[in-house]
């Protein structure tokens, strides 16, 4: 399945969003405020990865994505990069049993390429065991960019060409079924922790019309509370999409009548 581009179509509107991304921002200074090292917090941050699945489910998001390790990442010291992929690997064995027993359906989009052969295998195994899974569609970034990823898409599409013996037709449809996210709708909240304002080549397509919330929290104390709080702001925001507030009203009135 894939979905309709908001600059195509306008898509369904409800207080609750269907699709929530998250940079989770703030692990290492959450650790240095601590006076403990900057991995303390990226351990910390695997609690706050379950917290806000779990709240999601609650909620009754369908898609929550994380961007857990971008392309440009890899620049960190070679230490922290190790203690990650290790992280990496020990959450992918513990948790996807626990994912799979709450009907979560896990994903990773990325240049998966660049890890190692037991990572790659252990994606493999929990994007299998829980490919049935309807509840919620927990996505994991790794090794992604934005950047990257627009250019995969028409990579395919010029393969596609060759392969046909002429150019393929292009346009923002044929273009999205491309994208590493063609089967989930683009995210209606954008939230990014730690303090920091901006979108660090995450979801560059996918994010033209989504509503952004940022925080100071720190990653590691974002808990089920903080989530709330982000979501009751996406709900009392009016949401356009090239539209006048007055053509709104009637849908603001239903949204008015929801219960709390």
């Amino acid at each position: 399945m894939t979905y309709t581009s908001s600059t195509v179509r306008v898509p369904d509107v409800a207080a609750v969003p269907r699709h929530i991304a998250i940079i989770m921002d703030g692990n290492g200074r959450w650790a240095t405020q601590r006076r403990l090292p900057r991995v303390a917090g990226h351990t910390r941050g695997v609690d706050a990865v379950r917290a806000a699945v779990e709240a999601c489910a609650r909620a009754g998001v369908e898609y929550l994505t994380l961007f857990a390790f971008s392309s440009e990442n890899w620049r960190r010291p070679n230490e922290e990069v190790s203690f990650l992929m290790r992280l990496f690997v020990t959450a992918l064995e513990r948790e996807v049993g626990k994912l799979h027993a709450n009907g979560i359906r896990l994903r990773v989009v990325g240049d998966l390429s660049q890890f190692n052969d037991r990572i790659q295998d252990l994606i493999r195994r929990a994007e299998t065991k829980t490919a049935r899974n309807t509840r919620l569609t927990l996505t994991i970034a790794a090794n992604y960019g934005g950047r990257w990823d627009i250019m995969q898409a028409a990579k395919k599409l010029a393969e596609q060409s060759a392969q046909q013996g002429h150019a393929a037709e292009v346009n923002e449809e044929t273009f999205s079924q491309h994208l590493a996210m063609a089967y989930a709708p683009e995210p209606d909240l954008f939230i990014r922790t730690g303090g920091e304002t901006r979108i660090s080549n995450f979801l560059l397509w996918q994010l033209a019309y989504t509503e952004f919330y940022f925080t100071e929290t720190f990653w590691p104390d974002f808990d089920a509370a903080a989530l709330s709080d982000a979501i009751a702001s996406y709900a009392r925001r009016e949401r356009r999409f090239g539209r006048t507030s007055a053509q709104l009203e009637p849908q603001s009135q239903d949204a008015d009548s929801l219960p709390c």
